[in-house]
């Protein structure tokens, strides 16, 4: 390619998304990824036949900025039934979504998983959180999400029973430390849309924004080593420089890149994926673990959204682990079979670990304060800009959303 206007370091979504608007507006952007593929954190590796993705995503179809730039015809979702089977007292119990499953409505108000009072203040919670745009879920004055819910009046039953699981699921953080208002954000999605897989696994999303960029605008196996804007040096020991230069990498590695002294931290999970003759689950639940005691905190079966996760006559079963737990993987693997027996009998004995995934580094801490994403201006320098969750917050939302306002930016720069 002819000397690029702009190095965007990075080639997750964020990264992706900046690239994107730049070229719509006529700029030649060059995206510099160290691993081997696009993505990011969004990633899906084929192993044996089977679609794993490196730990356990989602897309919510209610995010206002995947509606604008993504194909959701092309990318062929494969939507969750709303609510969750949950373990409680030895046996499983199903919490559903009335409001888009009416025969969800019976076995959820007698679920022992909460009671009645419970049930209409999570409608309560829903209707609220519904009802306001986003930027007025971020000006809403700010707790923890544990105490936010204890504040809207539900039990113990229910928090520890339905709630706790489930958002520790998505913040990776069973303490609930995270940001009301983080929280408020990721209820609303839940509420509002499908929570869906792509049926060729959450890799065809990154390979969809990539796929918009002209051939030579991507270069992979490219690490940059240190950042002098406008010179970029990479581990190869070759320089690169153009007028303008945007970090679109973690929130570790961008505090890196500017020579930062700290960087605000992030939670673990681990995620376990083993070959099935059968599904344990038949229908396309979230499985979670509402007892508190083992180390999963949920379960899904990819492969009975979209048969593609898995090669004709088996299943691919997901299982979710809190943080990155002390010891080996055999120590692990063994926790979480004993507690795979208890659940679904002995024909757990059957499946097959396929791997495991520690992903140190998954999510931000989010804990308060968390101000409105769109908030932030991605301009550190004159000439040097970041966009991703360093200034923003993680989610696919707010990835694109701050990809592509960063492309704005310095597209207005690059005109001024």
């Amino acid at each position: 390619m002819s000397t690029p206007n702009v190095i965007i370091i990075g080639a997750g979504l964020a990264g992706l998304a900046c690239a994107r608007e730049l070229v719509q507006q006529g700029y030649q952007p060059l995206v510099l990824e160290a691993a081997d593929a696009p993505g990011g954190r969004v990633r899906t590796d084929v192993h044996e036949g089977f679609r794993l993705d490196r730990g356990f995503q989602v897309l919510q179809t209610a995010y206002p900025e995947a509606r604008r730039q993504l194909d959701y015809a092309a990318l062929d979702l494969r939507p969750f039934r709303p609510g969750a089977l949950i373990r409680w007292q030895g046996r499983f119990h199903r919490l559903g979504d009335p409001w888009r499953h009416w025969s969800d409505a019976l076995p959820t108000l007698f679920s022992p998983i909460g009671t009645l009072a419970d049930k209409v203040r999570i409608a309560w919670v829903r209707r609220r959180v519904l009802q306001s745009t986003l930027a007025e879920l971020y000006a809403r004055p700010e707790t923890t999400a544990l105490e936010a819910l204890r504040a809207a009046g539900l039990s113990d039953r229910m928090i520890n029973g339905f709630l706790r699981p489930f958002l520790a699921g998505v913040f990776f953080d069973d303490e609930l430390t995270v940001s009301s208002r983080a929280f408020e954000f990721v209820f609303r999605a839940f509420a509002a849309g499908d929570t869906a897989l792509p049926a060729q696994g959450m890799g065809a999303i990154p390979a969809q924004l990539a796929a918009g960029l002209p051939s030579d605008t991507l270069r992979l196996n490219c690490r940059v080593e240190r950042l002098d804007a406008p010179v970029v040096l990479l581990a190869s020991g070759e320089r690169l420089t153009a007028p303008a230069v945007v970090i679109a990498t973690d929130g570790f590695e961008t505090a890196r890149l500017l020579a930062e002294p700290s960087w605000p931290g992030a939670r673990a999970t681990t995620c376990l994926y083993f070959a099935a003759p059968e599904p344990p689950v038949r229908e396309p639940l979230l499985v979670l673990n509402g007892e508190g005691a083992g180390p999963i905190n949920s379960l899904v079966v990819p492969s009975v959204l979209s048969p593609a996760y898995a090669p004709p006559g088996q299943a691919l079963v997901t299982v979710n682990v809190l943080g990155d737990p002390a010891g080996d993987d055999h120590a692990l693997l063994a926790a979480v079979s004993q507690q795979l027996r208890d659940w679904f009998g002995p024909g757990v004995e059957a499946w097959r670990r396929l791997r495991i995934y520690r992903i140190a580094r998954a999510l931000p801490l989010q804990t308060p304060p968390v101000s409105f994403p769109e908030t932030f201006s991605p301009l550190v320098r004159p000439g040097l800009f970041v966009c991703g969750e360093y200034r923003s917050a993680p989610s696919i939302q707010w990835a694109l959303a701050s990809g592509r306002r960063t492309g704005e930016a310095v597209a207005a720069v690059l005109r001024a």
